[in-house]
């Protein structure tokens, strides 16, 4: 999932739509062989991105101060790398991906190249890597004296040729129907939703779709690469960001210096995407609980209940409540379910949802719309709000065959529903335009150790509920001597970070010395937010 969270981009369709950053649980199951054609494709594609890595490295990247809009100050710099749109074809249609850089604060003997970032999604931008430097974050101090900290907007991001799906002022208005489905109407309403939505990818942004996909980002990925002037790639990928880095250790296992991937996607072949976020759906119930149990814990900063089932009480009131009149005209169970997802996703949001929450039982109920409400007024926020669904969409639906028939969407998410009702509906009215998705999905990479990987570190909590824990097991199986940070009794999503010295340690020595623990390690949470 990603690190960053306006809260329009979660008003997905005609629902809250999990901010399925990326996502979801693992299964282990080989799958069949690829046919002669993929294989013939495949080859025609590692061939195109050699020959696009080749003329990047040749013409570099022309670094300028960033646009004035971009709000992104000096000294971080900007520029472009140009990566065909299709690597079979590296001499057709060029597109040009928007990177920034800023260097290593320590001495010209203490760099050791460029770290480069990517924080979910699909349809984050990392863009704004650099500012950890630039803002003095503490956690990344000693490593910012090693390495250029490099940011990116994939492919049909942001500025790197973004895509859209439907006008971004209607994606983001409210109030949108209750996910939670009463009546078989509301089935076939939600379905026709999701079938518009689809046909406005296609209508809007079609050319780029069959293109969509992990494996070309993770082509653009070695071309940056090549473009930074850098023989072998360090990269840092959080949520999503693991499983492009999973394929790209795959596709490209010699072009690895170092990589650290945080909240795992479980890469199995099955897992992408459809499995990923039934999976997710019971993760995010673990942790939502975990979340009212806090709230309980601190009745006397929230008012809202001494246990969890008093929190949840409340909980449902609100519901029930905004389902029969949506607050100040515009908060639904939609919005909500958008708002009071981000605690289950971050602890950072502990304080923040519970304290507006407490101010509308308390009888404050402007707090509240100011929270869950979309700004119409905020046009960029709204276009980069339907650009992130349109990207996450567009990726999901481009890298796997999802299922087709409504009837096994329908039994598999009414059969959840039952007992983790917090994030399945939301999450499969988001993911439903795959079901009739105008463009071609493709089998997704068979992610595993060739000649070449170095070891990896991978960090995981135990209790994320965007990643849940079984993807990080089934990466640390594929990745031949991968070492694996976990966060115990934790949950927050992106570990690294967060405040807790036995993880942050870990991860300077890496980055700094190439150093790794013997065997796994176990650390103990970070702490618990405060009221």
């Amino acid at each position: 999932m990603r690190d960053i969270r306006p809260k329009s981009r979660l008003l997905a369709l005609s629902s809250a739509g999990a901010l399925v950053t990326a996502t979801l649980i693992a299964g282990a199951v080989s799958a069949p062989a690829a046919s002669a054609d993929s294989r013939h494709a495949q080859s025609r594609e590692a061939l195109g991105a050699e020959i696009a890595a080749a003329r990047a490295a040749k013409a570099g990247i022309d670094w300028k101060d960033c646009p004035a809009d971009w709000g992104i100050e000096q000294p971080i710099q900007c520029g472009w790398v140009s990566v065909p749109l299709d690597y079979a074809k590296p001499y057709g249609k060029q597109i040009k991906l928007a990177v920034d850089r800023i260097g290593n604060t320590g001495t010209k003997e203490e760099r050791q190249g460029a770290l480069v970032y990517n924080p979910g999604g699909p349809g984050g931008s990392g863009l704004r890597f650099p500012r950890r430097v630039t803002t003095k974050n503490p956690i990344w101090a000693n490593v910012a004296k090693a390495y250029d900290f490099v940011g990116f907007d994939p492919r049909g991001v942001g500025h790197s040729a973004p895509i859209s799906c439907i006008d971004p002022q209607e994606f983001v208005k409210a109030p949108k129907a209750d996910p939670v489905p009463d009546t078989e109407a509301d089935k076939t309403a939600q379905r026709k939703l999701a079938r518009e939505y689809a046909e406005g990818c296609g209508e809007r942004s079609g050319a780029m779709l069959p293109y969509m996909t992990t494996p070309n980002t993770a082509r653009d990925l070695d071309v940056i690469r090549a473009a930074l002037g850098e023989k072998k790639l360090n990269y840092l990928g959080v949520s999503y960001g693991t499983y492009l880095g999973a394929v790209y250790g795959t596709l490209f296992p010699g072009h690895l210096r170092r990589m650290i991937v945080d909240s795992v996607v479980g890469p199995s072949r099955e897992n992408i995407w459809y499995e990923a976020n039934l999976n997710q759906d019971i993760a995010f119930e673990g942790r939502w609980k975990d979340w009212e149990d806090w709230v309980a814990a601190n009745d006397a900063a929230f008012h809202l209940g001494t246990t969890r089932d008093a929190v949840q009480a409340k909980w449902l009131e609100l519901r029930a409540t905004a389902k029969k009149s949506p607050i100040g005209g515009v908060v639904g169970p939609a919005e909500l379910i958008s708002f009071f997802q981000s605690a289950p996703y971050y602890d950072s949001s502990w304080v923040p949802v519970a304290s507006v929450f407490s101010k509308y039982v308390a009888g404050d109920t402007q707090a509240l719309v100011d929270a869950a409400a979309p700004d119409l007024s905020d046009t960029a926020g709204n276009i980069s709000a339907e650009n992130g669904n349109a990207v996450y969409t567009a990726v999901e639906c481009a890298d796997a065959k999802w299922p087709t028939s409504w009837k096994k969407w329908d039994r598999d998410n009414t059969r959840l529903n039952k007992d983790y009702p917090f994030m399945t509906w939301a999450n499969a009215w988001m993911n439903l335009p795959c079901a009739t998705w105008p463009s071609k999905q493709r089998t997704p990479v068979e992610v595993t150790t060739h000649h070449g990987l170095p070891p990896v570190l991978i960090v995981q909590s135990t209790r994320d509920a965007a990643t849940p824990y079984a993807g990080a097991v089934d990466l640390h199986r594929r990745f031949k001597g991968s070492r694996m940070i976990t966060e115990k009794d934790a949950g927050s999503h992106g570990v690294t970070g967060l405040v807790n010295p036995c993880i942050n340690q870990r991860v300077d020595a890496y980055l700094l010395n190439g150093t790794l623990d013997t065997s796994d390690v176990t650390c103990t949470p970070h702490a618990t937010p405060k009221p």
